[in-house]
């Protein structure tokens, strides 16, 4: 007992994987911010950079223990998120993409799920979340065709996925609720054609082109429900929907707390603005703009950490797969953009004349936070199901 007491004394501290993630973050820092014109220039994010990333486990973050993962908990796999956002746009897209990706495909049936990781958890993987495609049933699977729009990370990927309308005789099957039925499709990204359709205002380096089959016969072990059970152990696994908004929601808290920090850095260089009596960093009427910019921030930062613990505490309770989280996720997605985006656009105000030109980070972050807030789970409309939630809890604490 003594001597496997000393033995214990004298081992290696157990490392942290969530902490050797961040280290190789911020050694990695310099160079992404440095190529941020590349980045967007190439509309993708370097080969060499998707290695690196690659390197520090970006892509295996999610993925389980027994497929060799890291298996972060949800928190910490936000803060990488963050972390990312926080240096480019679109490495952090690409993050939460990786984020989301690995967990998706963690309802798939067991076999298709062992073929993904194949050749190791650092398997990159994207797709679309809209129904783009049909899927026409067959003897032999199904017969798949369509295209798919922002197929973000396709050109670096190794298996690609899109959701399909099933259909019998050209007809939709009927599926929940009426509704058509609806089945994910999972192939490697040499199966797929990539149309070069990525030319836009913001996140411009993730390469989110749309993604193509035609007519291919896919078999039925390719496929697999939207609403399956969780077929992973553990927390992570057992409600995407409800996980989904608060990837967003890190995303964009990442790219305001960026644009603070850029806006300081150019008020820091004793830049004085035409016709300006003073300095920006002497200026009252800056000082004021800025004092309000940091309490929106400080709000966003404590919302986003409070809605993650509430959810991630569900999660391991096992009490996450609720549709009333979902909405309440949602709920945060929506005004964190909101009030990320108005951040940003104050930042850009504040910074005058300077923040117009290419060269300045301030407006790429403007454009990538505006086209980060056109995602659907950040979509304005989804204060309709929110005002819902509050009437029923109001009802029913009424009752």
């Amino acid at each position: 007992m003594q001597l496997h007491e000393k033995n214990k004394s004298h081992s290696a501290p157990l490392r942290d994987p969530h902490q050797d993630m961040l280290v190789g973050i911020r050694e990695l820092a310099p160079e992404i911010k440095a190529r941020a014109a590349e980045i967007e220039a190439a509309r993708r994010i370097p080969p060499d950079l998707v290695e690196r990333l690659r390197s520090i486990g970006l892509f295996r973050m999610f993925v389980p223990h027994s497929h060799g993962g890291l298996e972060l908990e949800f928190p910490a796999g936000l803060e990488v998120i963050k972390t990312l956002a926080r240096l480019d746009g679109s490495i952090g897209w690409i993050a939460a993409v990786a984020g989301v990706s690995s967990l998706f495909v963690a309802a798939s049936p067991p076999e298709l799920y062992k073929r993904v990781y194949q050749d190791g958890p650092d398997t990159a993987i994207c797709g679309s979340s809209q129904p783009g495609g049909t899927a026409e049933r067959v003897a032999d699977g199904y017969r798949v065709k369509g295209r798919w729009p922002f197929a973000s990370g396709c050109m670096h990927a190794d298996w690609i996925g899109g959701i399909c309308i099933v259909t019998e005789n050209g007809k939709p099957v009927p599926g929940p609720q009426g509704k058509p039925l609806l089945r994910a499709v999972m192939l490697p990204a040499r199966d797929w054609e990539i149309e070069d359709t990525w030319h836009v205002a913001g996140l411009e380096g993730t390469g989110s082109h749309h993604v193509t089959l035609r007519e291919t016969l896919v078999p039925e072990a390719n496929f697999f429900d939207l609403d399956a059970a969780p077929r992973q152990s553990g927390p992570l696994y057992r409600a995407l929907r409800q996980l989904l908004p608060l990837v967003h929601g890190a995303f964009v808290v990442g790219m305001a707390e960026s644009t603070v920090d850029e806006l300081l850095a150019l008020a820091n260089t004793g830049r004085q603005q035409l016709y300006a009596a003073v300095p920006m960093r002497e200026s009252e009427i800056f000082q004021y703009e800025l004092g309000r910019i940091s309490a929106e921030l400080g709000a966003a930062q404590a919302f986003h950490e409070v809605q993650a613990a509430s959810h991630w505490r569900h999660a391991l309770a096992g009490t996450l797969n609720d549709e009333d989280l979902v909405v309440e996720g949602t709920r945060s997605a929506t005004w964190l953009a909101t009030t990320c985006v108005g951040i940003a656009d104050a930042c850009f105000s504040l910074a005058g004349s300077s923040a117009v030109y290419d060269s300045s980070p301030l407006q790429r972050r403007l454009r990538d936070l505006h086209v980060a807030a056109q995602h659907a789970h950040a979509q304005q409309r989804q204060y309709v199901d929110v005002g819902k939630l509050a009437l029923r809890r109001s009802t029913e604490h009424a009752g």
